[in-house]
């Protein structure tokens, strides 16, 4: 298992907590939460070791695009970049949250 940690400069504070996913092959589930301030801190537990450039590469899309402040913790049981983008977009939805 690997441990990363990753953290963005963010603009946009969520009102509410969310989970979306679960935990399988293939798939990850990811847990947000609402915190004061303009840091977005990103914690990944994954089975996959030696990817952290490409969760680099994926988490900054995103927060680049959708600067959201919330403390995030991902489980991730080998899900391709499509997913994890796919996974994040869905968490977007459940706080209805208009660009």
């Amino acid at each position: 298992m690997e441990k990363l940690q990753f953290q963005y400069q963010t603009t946009k504070p969520i009102c509410k907590p969310a989970h979306i996913g679960v935990v399988g092959s293939g798939d990850l589930e990811i847990i947000v939460e609402p915190v004061k301030g303009q840091t977005t801190n990103v914690s990944i537990l994954t089975g996959s070791e030696g990817f952290e450039q490409v969760w680099e590469n994926v988490l900054t899309r995103f927060f680049t695009r959708y600067p959201i402040t919330a403390n995030i913790t991902v489980h991730d049981f080998g899900a391709t970049p499509g997913v994890v983008m796919l996974r994040f977009t869905q968490v977007l939805e459940v706080l209805d949250y208009a660009e």
